[in-house]
């Protein structure tokens, strides 16, 4: 009778971000809120806490984006906020690459708050 042993694998740590996390966050706010549906229906990703937080807040930005660019189409005055949205969207994907804590007022907490991250 031969045994055979199996070499243990390491298991990340639930905290450790990996390059895969950082580059899905940045996708996940530039591209709000496609990207962020996506990372929730996939299973390997929608369980990492850095992802799960970050593609939460990107959805409910996304979200508020899809409202600002109908209302500026309403008015014209407000035409510039989608493009200063989206601007501020790219700056929070950037600080999420970087493997930073974005913490976006409002947003953060109302995401916590409903269980989301």
């Amino acid at each position: 009778m031969s045994e055979q042993f199996e070499t243990p694998q390491e298991i990340p740590a639930a905290e450790e971000i990996t390059s895969d996390d950082k580059l899905w966050a940045l996708l996940a706010y530039i591209f709000a809120p496609l990207v962020s549906i996506i990372i929730m229906l996939m299973e390997d990703k929608k369980n990492r806490p850095f992802l799960r937080k970050h593609s939460a807040q990107a959805l409910v930005l996304g979200i508020v984006g899809i409202v600002l660019t109908l209302v500026s189409w309403i008015t014209i005055v407000l035409a510039c906020l989608p493009l200063l949205w989206w601007v501020y969207l790219i700056y929070l994907g950037i600080q999420a690459y970087q493997g930073k804590d974005v913490n976006v007022p409002l947003v953060t907490d109302f995401v916590k708050n409903q269980g989301w991250a």
